[in-house]
C-alpha cells in the first residue's frame, strides 16, 4: 500500500468520522494537552472522552476494549482525587519514581502483558494478541503513574505509542495512527515540561 493510498483512505475516515467520534478524539488530545501542563483539568476532560469512547466500543461490539475503558476511568477518577490530594499521601507535586513504585510499575507492566495475551490468545480472533496486549499493558502502567503524578508516566505512555502506531497502521487505522502519533510528539514535550519543572525545584 503506497502514501497516495493510505492519504486516500485517511481522508474517507475523516469524512466518516462521526460527532461523538470526533468528541472522543477533541478530548482526548485535550487530556494530553493538560497532563503536558500539568492541570488537573485533564482527568475531568479524558473521563468525558473515555466516556465517548466506551459508547463508541460499544456500539462496534468491541465489548474486551469498552471493558478495558473502565480501568482508564478507575484511574482517571483516582488520579483525580489523588492529584487534588495535599496531604503526604497524595500527589500534589510532579515527582520521580521510588524504587518502590518504579518495581509496582514494572509489576503492572509485565503482568499485564502475560494476561493479556493469555486471554487474547483464548478468547478472541486477534492475529497481533502479543502486540495488542504489550500497547495496553505499557499504557496501564503508563495511566498508574500520572495518577502517581511521576515523571516517568510519560516514557512508559511513549513506549505504548511507539508501538501502537505501526500497530494501528498495520490494522488500516490510519486516522488513528496519526492521532497517536500527535500523542507521542505531545507527550516528548510533556516528559520535557515535567523534567523541567523538578530540576527548577531542585536548585
Amino acid at each position: 500500500m503506497d502514501l497516495t493510498e493510505i492519504g486516500g483512505q485517511l481522508m474517507q475516515q475523516i469524512q466518516q468520522t462521526s460527532p461523538l467520534e470526533w468528541t472522543a478524539v477533541v478530548f482526548g488530545v485535550s487530556e494530553v494537552l493538560l497532563a503536558r501542563k500539568n492541570n488537573i483539568w485533564l482527568y475531568p476532560t479524558g473521563i468525558i472522552g473515555i466516556l465517548c469512547s466506551s459508547i463508541l466500543l460499544y456500539q462496534s461490539q468491541l465489548y474486551a476494549e469498552t471493558f478495558l475503558q473502565g480501568y482508564y476511568l478507575v484511574m482517571s477518577i483516582y488520579g483525580w482525587a489523588n492529584w487534588g490530594n495535599r496531604s503526604s499521601t497524595g500527589a500534589s507535586r510532579i515527582s520521580r519514581s521510588s524504587k518502590r513504585v518504579k518495581w509496582i510499575t514494572w509489576g503492572i507492566a509485565g503482568l499485564g502483558w502475560v494476561l493479556l495475551y493469555g486471554v487474547l490468545r483464548a478468547f478472541t480472533n486477534s492475529d497481533v494478541p502479543l502486540l495488542d496486549a504489550f500497547v495496553t499493558s505499557t499504557a496501564w502502567a503508563g495511566m498508574w503513574l500520572l495518577a502517581k503524578r511521576k515523571l516517568e508516566n510519560w516514557i512508559w505512555l511513549n513506549v505504548s505509542n511507539l508501538v501502537a502506531i505501526p500497530l494501528l497502521v498495520y490494522k488500516e487505522l490510519f486516522m488513528f495512527s496519526v492521532l497517536t502519533l500527535i500523542l507521542f510528539v505531545v507527550a516528548i514535550f510533556g516528559y520535557l515540561d515535567w523534567k523541567r519543572t523538578l530540576d527548577t525545584a531542585d536548585e
